[in-house]
């Protein structure tokens, strides 16, 4: 069968994507009720591209990547969709069968270095232990491969530092350390959740260019969690704008930046701080994002947004192209002659 696929992909000359996320919905009971943080997401990632995805803090950006990889903390629970790499849906995988394929298949880089690398060993160590776990190598090639990986990530003297621990580490080379333990078994996907924001501008800046490096001369497609649009006007092919656990619009990174189309995506490009527009204060969204217990009707949005209308506060809007592979979930595009 997969040759058939393959044969089929060949003749027709398409790419498939590597993960096709379809109808997610993400759940968590409690004792006054269930809450729902994840409710239908659906996207495709393609091989090699990286795929910003960015919102407020409680938009749903991280459980998105969570449920992913399969790290839903309990009583979290996938309840609805699909997550198909490579066809093969993680949704349904045991927690066993998960294990195999993190680490393997997909590779993880989180906020904070500290959590990702255990104290008591040594850089070196944690990277041998995790490539004898995912690849046929001896300890001799896993030590090798090893020096290799610290050295493309840009650790320097790499054999002087892989008997080094994660103390011994500054915070930016700690993030190089795990960018190595994310990759080192050639992982066809990568979760990078706010890879940078513990990090100054300078190492900011290095470990952006590293993760596209890296994307682009290995094929690893990245999916990059982030609350700033600088990182990922910088990084990112596409991009996915999320909001109370929805997508409210996904499309090519430079349309979304030039020319946004839903007003909440209006709104974030319009708080960014612009150079020279001398400005006495800055421009905010009114309002907050809303508690799992307290999503309104309708558009989640609704209550701040400036332009809504009266089928704002009923349905949930549709996703809808509102330009060339660019979609928006928005009432405003629903109406005769659009927005």
């Amino acid at each position: 069968m997969e040759g058939a696929e393959r044969s089929q992909e060949e003749s027709t000359g398409q790419v498939q994507p590597l993960l096709s996320v379809r109808d997610l919905m993400v759940q968590f009971p409690n004792r006054r009720g269930v809450l729902t943080a994840i409710q239908d997401i659906s996207f495709d990632l393609m091989p090699g591209e990286i795929l910003g995805v960015v919102g407020e803090s409680g938009a749903g950006k991280s459980m998105t990547g969570n449920a992913i990889i399969g790290l839903l903390e309990p009583p979290g629970r996938i309840v609805k969709g699909e997550i198909l790499l490579e066809g093969k849906n993680l949704a349904a995988l045991s927690q066993q069968a998960m294990r195999r394929i993190r680490g393997r298949d997909i590779g993880a880089i989180f906020q904070d270095p500290l959590t990702s690398l255990n104290p008591l060993y040594t850089v070196g160590d944690m990277l041998v232990e995790t490539i004898l776990t995912h690849l046929p190598l001896s300890r001799a090639e896993a030590q090798t491969r090893a020096l290799d990986m610290l050295s493309e990530v840009g650790i320097p003297a790499p054999h002087e530092r892989i008997g080094h621990y994660p103390h011994q580490f500054s915070g930016g080379m700690r993030q190089r350390v795990v960018i190595a333990l994310a990759l080192c078994a050639n992982p066809k996907l990568v979760i990078a959740d706010e890879p940078t924001t513990a990090l100054d501008v300078s190492v900011q800046a290095q470990i952006i260019n590293l993760l596209k490096r890296l994307s682009k001369e290995h094929g690893t497609a990245v999916i990059l969690i982030t609350h700033d649009m600088g990182v990922i006007a910088e990084t990112a092919d596409r991009v996915c704008v999320m909001y109370a656990g929805r997508i409210v619009e996904i499309g090519p990174v430079r349309q979304i930046i030039s020319a946004p189309r839903h007003p909440y995506t209006v709104g974030l490009m319009a708080a960014i701080p612009k150079i020279g527009s001398g400005a006495d204060k800055l421009i905010q969204i009114e309002g907050v994002m809303p508690r799992l217990d307290g999503i309104p009707a309708g558009c989640a949005f609704n209550p701040r947004c400036p332009q809504k209308i009266e089928a704002c506060t009923r349905t949930v809007p549709p996703m809808i192209a509102v330009a060339e592979n660019q979609l928006a979930a928005c009432h405003l595009f629903t109406k005769p002659g659009g927005a």
